[in-house]
């Protein structure tokens, strides 16, 4: 087994750190934190290698409330900080990197507007940017995962690859914050079809999960973004760390 990598999730939503059911506030909103800046320093004191932000107001609202706040974390971390939420222009990439992030996460943009999206991968290069598949039944669901856009998964990830995309972030929306497990089969059928690398996003819920994934990372599966289960203690942080990097269970 390779080694895979555990990446910790922050959610902000009007300043806080929450965990929203299936990524859609409307379905329930969860606070765990008020400060997100002291949960990012948190998550590097565990030994998180990697922080992912996702801005709500962002990507439901197009509102810019949190940005100061997400300079703030990157500041607060010596690690890499990747954001994904709502991002609609090169311009509004390029005001989020200037907050010190390290890798865009892009989803809706790159099935409303692909030239714009290409614009934005053109310019930071596909180490800087990953495509967002967030999938509802077998099928794209873009703008706050509120609309089904009718499309595959494995045709539209395929079709951004040969576009110059490497990596994707795959959500299983219905998953997503239910702990109910991570589908596996997913994000390999979308590493197989892409020849891409694939960080799973969704459903871990507790140590066993971690274990399949990890007996999945032959197959472009490479890290794994865990929210809910991590701040619910389902299991101890730095061991999930330690054998996860070290690509060995015992």
């Amino acid at each position: 087994m390779n080694r895979i990598l555990v990446i910790p999730s922050i959610d902000i939503k009007n300043g806080k750190t929450v965990r929203v059911v299936q990524g859609i506030p409307n379905l329930g909103c969860k606070e765990y934190r008020d400060d997100p800046v002291e949960m990012a320093m948190i998550w590097r004191a565990e030994n998180a290698k990697v922080i992912h932000v996702v801005d709500f107001d962002l990507s439901h609202h197009h509102l810019h409330k949190n940005f100061d706040l997400i300079g703030e974390i990157c500041e607060s971390v010596i690690i890499p900080v990747e954001f994904g939420g709502g991002i609609q222009s090169l311009e509004e990439a390029e005001e989020i990197f200037n907050l010190g992030v390290f890798r865009l996460v892009i989803g809706s943009l790159a099935y409303t507007n692909p030239n714009e999206f290409k614009k934005i991968l053109e310019k930071f290069g596909p180490q800087k940017i990953s495509a967002a598949i967030d999938v509802i039944e077998n099928e794209i669901v873009v703008h706050g995962r509120k609309h089904k856009t009718g499309l595959s998964p494995f045709g539209f990830s395929k079709e951004l690859a040969q576009m110059g995309v490497n990596r994707f972030v795959v959500t299983d929306v219905l998953r997503n914050g239910m702990l109910e497990g991570p589908n596996i089969e997913l994000c390999s059928e979308i590493a197989g079809h892409t020849n891409g690398k694939v960080t799973l996003s969704g459903g871990v819920s507790n140590f066993p999960d971690l274990i399949k994934v990890q007996e999945h990372s032959n197959e472009g599966i490479d890290s794994v973004i865990i929210g809910r289960a991590l701040y619910e203690n389902k299991f101890p942080c730095q061991k999930i760390w330690r054998v996860a990097e070290s690509g060995i269970f015992d």
